[in-house]
């Protein structure tokens, strides 16, 4: 396995060690041929020296191998792992094929193998994984749990060997996103060592004299740590002896970042951090007798110091999700100091040390369900998420999150995340039960929605068909699960209550015999004020706005419009003249009087409020020179005169009504009683000089509603019509 010109002279010397490392760790799980296979292809991947190195210039079959070493060294995962390892970046470059890795090394390789050249191609122009990315990648973690584990290693092995790189940018880019994703992720999986590995590495390259200041400080007091944990340690020794029990102990001095983290959280300098190390009793008890003798070391050492019932951890009689398994205590240690101390056999270390890949050694002991789940999550959480950053925020929060353990009335178990409430218990048993949860009863009490759970709570979920989710409920939530799940029930009412709004629009413009322009509907929702239309029908929805008045709005609107592009002349200039008032006591020089008289003076009457004889009335000079006569209660008049008062002629009628028609729109509103409508239009019949030109009637939940179009010649008839309506059985108003 040499190539000069693939490998550097050190190289070639870390290749050899490396390669006999890796082939002493795998050898009883490779199959026969694998190693002579795998080593006549990497030989001519040497020859061909088409996979480039990497951004910080390291040896890709060098570094592969050393990612190789750590799965199966420190991780504990083995042939399919390895190979996969080994091969993905021949696949990327094509130099060899996913089909030729199936047909040689088996489909379970090539899976692998898929996984991490999907991962591989979102970081081929970065160091790190840009947020457009971070969705991808999540999904390929979700693929395969084996994937999820190489690409940690991976990550391991390259904040391993950055640390004399001369590419500062790159170098702080991984070491930034190592702290940010690959640490809690490492945390999740319970692998515990490599996750304070790559934490210190991080704060190493981002914080350099914070990381050496802490590092010295540990070095400059561990002599006397060393000592004090041999003082705690030995009467424990003696009694745990004399118990029978088979056992080893050790001190373990917390990570570097931990205790920096301890020293911002609680504002002190290093020597104000006290629970610097733990106790870890490790004992070598068969499998029938784990608990047992758990609690039997427990007992000991909480019979010769004093315990904190707060800080104990029961991960021992309900495991965490990872399948971690351990008791923790704090107890108070000679000179006053607290001590914690963790109490497990070996089986449960090893499990702590090497994650979810140690399971797989202790078939039929703690499935990796809880696991499943979590990866279930994560994709809702990504289908969900209305942003890349929205669902790496929440991700990241899932990964850091202890567990609290709750119990149905049934006896059923349930893992929470901490500070979970009753309604994430509910969305956490079923979608529907969330929904219409209205509150609980824990331990026989009743408590609301937003109440948090505790370890050991019963809890009792209480429902009603009337309860549906509300937004606010995303303010007290903490599980993806929930809020995703409510997110997606928000959306769907909203949903419907758009549709049924916009459906019972249709129907009252249809009830009135009225098509609308859905352009001029669009104007009258922005002018409303509305941002979006879905906020218009929201707004229809929860009764905030009337429809009949969106539909009086919308008419008036469309009058305006159509006036602006079309002006009606209903007589002609020669009926009219312009005359000076001869009482100057009532009127002035700028009076326009209206009369059949009138020549050479340009003039229409406005339809927004369709002026008759007799009415109150002025006129408005528009903008090609003619004027528009309106009534003086028109809907628009207080905005002509306040924005456009230069534009204001006064207007009279003057001498008598000539018998000119003019159309009328009457609006009628009453009690649906019978033969209203036939009343009302035999009044209509019987007056002289005014006709019914339509009609449009609108009947519902006993409630009549109508519109009248009449043409009449003056509103002394208008007013003497409007008054007969009312006197009609059942009618409550009348308005023009």
């Amino acid at each position: 396995m040499e190539n000069n010109d693939f490998f550097t002279q050190e190289e070639h010397k870390q290749l050899i060690l490396l390669y006999k490392r890796l082939l002493r760790l795998s050898k009883d799980t490779l199959q026969k041929d694998d190693c002579h296979k795998l080593k006549t292809h990497l030989v001519k991947v040497m020859a061909e020296g088409t996979i480039p190195r990497n951004v910080f210039q390291m040896n890709p079959i060098i570094k592969d191998m050393q990612t190789a070493v750590i799965v199966a060294e420190e991780i504990g995962m083995r042939r399919a792992s390895i190979l996969g390892i080994m091969l993905h970046e021949s696949v990327k470059y094509n130099l060899c094929s996913l089909e030729s890795v199936k047909e040689e090394y088996g489909e379970d390789v090539a899976g692998i193998i898929r996984g991490l050249v999907k991962i591989n191609e979102l970081y081929s122009k970065s160091p790190i994984i840009e947020s457009e990315n971070f969705r991808n990648l999540l999904l390929s973690f979700a693929e395969d749990m084996r994937v999820i584990l190489i690409i940690i290693a991976d990550r391991v092995n390259l904040m391993r060997q950055i640390k004399d790189s001369p590419n500062e940018e790159a170098r702080l880019e991984v070491a930034n996103e190592a702290a940010y994703l690959y640490a809690p992720l490492a945390h999740k999986l319970g692998l515990y060592k490599l996750k304070s590995e790559l934490e210190d590495l991080s704060l190493k390259y981002t914080q350099h004299d914070v990381y050496y200041h802490i590092k010295e400080k540990l070095n400059a007091t561990k002599q006397a740590r060393d000592r004090y944990i041999e003082t705690f340690i030995e009467p424990i020794r003696k009694k745990l002896e004399d118990a029978g029990l088979k056992f080893h102990m050790k001190g373990r001095t917390k990570s570097i970042h931990s205790i920096y983290q301890k020293m911002k959280k609680q504002g002190c300098p290093f020597e104000g951090v006290y629970d610097l190390f733990a106790i870890r009793i490790i004992l070598d008890s068969p499998l029938e007798k784990e608990k047992q003798e758990c609690w039997q070391a427990y007992s000991i050492v909480t019979d010769m110091y004093l315990p904190n019932p707060k800080r104990l951890r029961d991960w021992l009689s309900v495991p965490k999700s990872n399948g971690y398994e351990s008791l923790h205590i704090t107890v108070m240690g000679p000179e006053g100091k607290w001590v914690e101390v963790q109490i497990r056999t070996e089986r449960m270390d090893e499990i702590a040390e090497k994650g979810l890949a140690a399971h797989w050694r202790y078939k039929g002991i703690k499935g990796e369900s809880g696991l499943d789940e979590w990866l279930n999550s994560i994709r809702e959480t990504l289908e969900n998420s209305d942003s890349d950053m929205e669902a790496m925020d929440q991700f990241k929060l899932d990964l850091y999150k202890d567990e609290v353990f709750v119990f149905t009335p049934k006896g059923d178990l349930y893992k929470l995340p901490q500070g979970a409430t009753v309604l994430d218990f509910a969305f956490s048993i079923h979608s529907n039960l969330g929904c219409r949860c209205t509150g609980a009863r824990v331990n026989g009490k009743n408590v609301q929605l937003r109440q948090k759970l505790n370890s050991g709570d019963q809890v009792e979920i209480m429902t009603s068909n009337t309860q549906t989710p509300k937004r606010d409920w995303l303010t007290f939530v903490t599980t993806s699960k929930a809020r995703n799940k409510i997110r997606q029930a928000l959306k769907e009412i909203a949903a419907r209550q758009t549709q049924f709004a916009k459906e019972t629009l249709e129907r009252k413009f249809k009830n009135r015999k009225l098509e609308y322009d859905e352009a001029i509907l669009m104007r009258l929702i922005r002018k409303l004020g509305f941002k979006t239309v879905t906020d218009f029908y929201q707004s229809i929805a929860n009764e905030s706005m009337d429809v009949n008045d969106i539909i009086d709005k919308y008419l008036d609107m469309q009058k305006r419009e159509t006036e602006q592009r079309e002006e009606i002349s209903y007589r002609s200039a020669e009926g009219f003249n312009m005359q000076q008032p001869t009482d100057a006591k009532d009127y002035k020089d700028d009076v326009l009087v209206i009369d059949r008289n009138l020549k050479g003076l340009d003039f229409t009457l406005a339809r927004c409020c369709n002026p008759i004889y007799g009415d109150e009335v002025f006129g408005f000079v528009s903008i090609n020179g003619g004027i528009k006569i309106h009534r003086c209660d028109c809907p628009n008049a207080k905005e002509m005169r306040s924005r456009f008062p230069y534009r204001i002629v006064k207007a009279r009628w003057a001498g008598k009504s000539q018998g000119k028609q003019y159309p009328i729109t009457l609006r009628i509103i009453g009690h649906d009683d019978i033969g209203i409508v036939t009343n009302i239009t035999s009044i209509i019949n019987k007056e002289n000089n005014i006709l019914l030109r339509s009609i449009s009637i609108d009947s519902h939940d006993g409630l009549f509603s109508g519109m009248l179009t009449v043409t009449v010649d003056d509103n002394a008839k208008l007013e003497s019509l409007i008054k007969k309506i009312k006197t009609v059985k059942g009618v409550k108003q009348v308005n023009r």
